[in-house]
């Protein structure tokens, strides 16, 4: 569930993600007890993907999940986490066997509201109205506001591999009746819905509120409408101008059918009455809903009491931050979904949300940084681990399994996949700043073989994104210009011991003939170690002398760039050293 979520307090109207539905409205349950409500109980000791196959482990007979998302806006890539989740959920069910029915919805009668207004996107004149009804602004062939961006922020699924059994739009639902039972038990049980705010959220609602949004006759409001009354066939309502801060209400009131999509149950209602209308068994949902008398306890007890049903498993995900904030759509921060997906492939994409354990935080900001090449890095070392080549670092538990849930198909041969060769992300940004390269030439030459059919799809994959990369997020340092004509007068800046580095480095290059990034940044390391030059001034000299800056790309991919010989010559002429050994006069280098 990756819904804005409500207090429903303030004037008795929706209002979405206030500061106090952060904060608990009761002391906070034990440890044990809050482990046991977000989820099935993890052991330490598993992997992170590992929570899927406990979970898949922990079931029995037919399960249904289910996920669902408000359009508020342009929504950001962070909220691609949750349908991954269920994406992976359902995979590892359906692994054991497990009858699996996979939902995502759209809650589009949900108004436009304050949360909106913080995006770019909202439509001033229609605050308060609900999102299916406000008009396309885009202009682009949706039928609404609502369907324009949930539809952009879907489009991205298949491309992820994530494939719902069923979509479901709210507009649709209301009118077919399907929910009017559980609009009938709310406002029949309206006393114990009130008594349920006060035990578990510690708010109190009027004795003349029921659990009900009208859509206004007159003007079309849901976000301003205030139910004070039901007789058993039709309800109260008034369109109250100063119910909410961010809508103006109309002054209408009168009598009316609460059913056939005439009106729609608060938020924390009607997210319960789904679970019970479509037999959701499992849901995940964002920490800011899973928080002690938040939004997800209340809709658990009003399933439990109102609508006399068992609540879903519930498996809380932590958010996608970006700067050490929470992407949010209603406040426009962070990337959109759309764009990232267009520069990370699929499967990239898809670690980034299962490398850290669904209730870890997930820091990304690719924006002038070097998160996008750090994510394919991390996605090739869990390849060739599980091929069984040899890696650097520490490599997660399960690093096989986490590998096999990034990929696109649930279907491929794993095995096959990893042992697939494949370039580095950051060579290939190289390369393509690199005049005259044929990549291809230079990629086969690097695995020793022409490419696969496979292997050459996969490459055409990453450079597409290498190039998105470069012109959309890429660092400056990233950027680069080899100075191939002569000497920068950079490199007059080296002292004795980089140029003594670079004139060892020419040599060792001569004799090691290095080959890939991986190859020369370990050569640069030894020589550096060698000659006990510390690895920061031995980078600068590399970049002083090829690039004309002391700053730059990863060095090692930099110098696999660029023709073995050319990189002998320069490092030998940079570093003023002869050949014979002799050390050069003081001068400066490219004087």
């Amino acid at each position: 569930m990756s819904r804005r979520s409500p207090s429903e307090v303030e004037g008795e109207a929706p209002r979405r993600h206030s500061p106090e539905d952060e904060a608990p409205r009761r002391p906070p349950r034990p440890e044990a007890e809050l482990r046991d409500a977000i989820g099935p109980r993890i052991s330490r000791r598993h992997s992170p993907e590992d929570w899927a196959d406990e979970l898949a482990a922990s079931v029995s007979g037919p399960q249904v999940i289910n996920d669902s998302k408000t359009p508020s806006g342009t929504v950001h890539v962070g909220s691609l986490r949750g349908p991954v989740i269920l994406d992976v959920i359902a995979r590892a069910l359906r692994a054991r066997g497990v009858q699996t029915t996979y939902l995502y919805g759209v809650d589009d009668m949900d108004p436009m509201d304050a949360q909106a207004l913080l995006t770019p996107d909202a439509v001033e004149r229609y605050m308060g109205a609900p999102l299916a009804h406000v008009p396309d602004q885009a202009a682009d062939g949706h039928a609404s506001y609502a369907r324009h961006h949930a539809q952009t922020f879907i489009d991205t699924f298949d491309g992820l591999g994530i494939r719902p059994d069923r979509y479901y739009w709210m507009s649709e639902i209301y009118p077919t009746g399907e929910l009017d039972r559980y609009i009938r038990l709310a406002l029949d049980r309206a006393a114990l819905v009130r008594d349920i705010y006060v035990r578990v959220a510690n708010v109190r609602h009027p004795a003349d509120w029921h659990p009900l949004h009208v859509v206004c006759e007159r003007c079309g409001r849901v976000g301003t409408t205030i139910a004070t009354a039901w007789d058993g066939q039709r309800v109260h309502y008034e369109c109250r101008p100063t119910l909410v801060t961010w809508a103006l209400g109309c002054g209408n009131s009168g009598w009316t059918s609460p059913f056939g999509g005439r009106a729609k149950l608060p938020w924390n209602l009607e997210w319960a009455a789904q679970w019970s209308l479509f037999g959701v068994t499992i849901e995940p949902c964002g920490k800011d809903l899973a928080t002690a008398g938040g939004s997800r306890d209340r809709s658990d007890a009003i399933a439990r009491e109102v609508f006399e049903r068992e609540p879903p498993r519930r498996v809380a995900y932590e958010f996608l931050n970006i700067g050490g904030r929470k992407m949010s759509t209603s406040r426009g921060r962070g990337a959109a979904a759309h764009r990232i997906a267009e520069v990370v492939p699929a499967e990239q994409l898809r670690l980034l949300f299962l490398r850290p354990r669904p209730n870890q935080a997930i820091e990304f900001d690719p924006q002038g940084s070097d998160a996008i090449p750090r994510l394919f890095d991390e996605f090739d070392r869990l390849a060739d681990a599980t091929a069984g080549r040899e890696v650097r670092g520490e490599l997660p538990a399960g690093h096989a399994s986490l590998f096999r849930y990034s990929l696109l198909d649930p279907d491929t041969d794993v095995a096959a996949e990893a042992a697939s060769f494949r370039p580095a992300f950051g060579h290939l940004a190289l390369l393509l700043q690199v005049p005259g390269v044929d990549i291809e030439e230079r990629v086969a030459a690097e695995k020793g073989e022409a490419l696969t059919t496979h292997e050459q799809a996969a490459l055409d994959v990453r450079v597409r994104a290498a190039r998105a990369w470069l012109d959309a997020y890429a660092p400056e340092a990233s950027r680069l210009e080899v100075q191939r004509e002569r000497l920068p007068a950079s490199a007059g800046e080296l002292d004795l011991d980089q140029r003594a580095f670079l004139a060892r480095l020419a040599d060792e290059a001569g004799a090691r003939s290095p080959a890939s990034g991986e190859d020369w940044q370990t050569l640069i390391f030894d020589v550096a170690r060698s000659n006990g030059v510390p690895p920061r001034r031995a980078f600068e000299a590399v970049y002083r002398a090829f690039l004309g800056r002391p700053n730059g790309p990863r060095a090692g991919w930099l110098l696999a760039s660029l023709e073995p010989g050319f990189v002998r010559e320069r490092a030998w002429e940079a570093s003023g050293w002869t050949v014979s050994g002799g050390p050069p006069d003081p001068i400066p280098v490219g004087g």
